[in-house]
């Protein structure tokens, strides 16, 4: 049996219960959220939500969130998408990597990622300043799909030699699933 997915994304001002409230809407309509995430970036709220059901229940869903994102002062998006297929033999790895804050962090690791044909399945960034200093930091944490075929001392060593030159604290080892 085919499994029907919905992928839903919201964007609004941040309050208590907005969650609770899309979460309704989707139980009522008889679907489930199988995945999800949510965060506060400055005063708003962001999810990405995938939802399952039978193909009616998710017309019924698709069919009211125009007006939810009314009432919820939401900016809300669905895009159907079906199960991700495996690509090849891959293995993930978590890439952890920390420093001063400057511009083109993330550009530069995406694009070392992108050159070896690596896919960056989940990425987290965020800012800081530290206690004593003040300094402000950045911080990445990402999960990267590393084909099986790939040799990865010499990944590990082009990846250390990239955050050498940009002077970034990182490290790169196997997900702990």
């Amino acid at each position: 049996m085919q499994t029907n997915l919905l992928v839903i994304s919201a964007l609004g001002d941040d309050r208590p219960g907005i969650i609770d409230e899309l979460a309704g809407l989707i139980t009522e309509s008889g679907c489930s959220i199988e995945d999800s995430r949510m965060t506060v970036l400055g005063a708003d709220v962001a999810m990405v939500m995938m939802v399952e059901g039978r193909w009616n229940e998710l017309a019924k869903l698709e069919a009211g969130l125009p007006a939810a994102g009314r009432r919820l002062n939401l900016q809300i998006n669905a895009k159907r998408t079906t199960t991700a297929v495996p690509s090849g033999n891959r293995l993930p790895y978590t890439v952890e990597v920390v420093s001063i804050d400057h511009p083109g962090i993330v550009q530069h690791l995406a694009g070392f990622f992108s050159t070896r044909g690596i896919n960056i399945r989940e990425m987290a960034t965020t800012t800081y300043t530290t206690a004593h200093t003040g300094t402000p930091m950045f911080q990445v944490h990402m999960t990267v799909d590393v084909a099986a075929s790939q040799h990865i001392a010499r990944l590990r060593e082009e990846f250390m030699d990239l955050c050498d030159q940009l002077n970034l604290d990182a490290i790169i080892e196997p997900a702990k699933l």
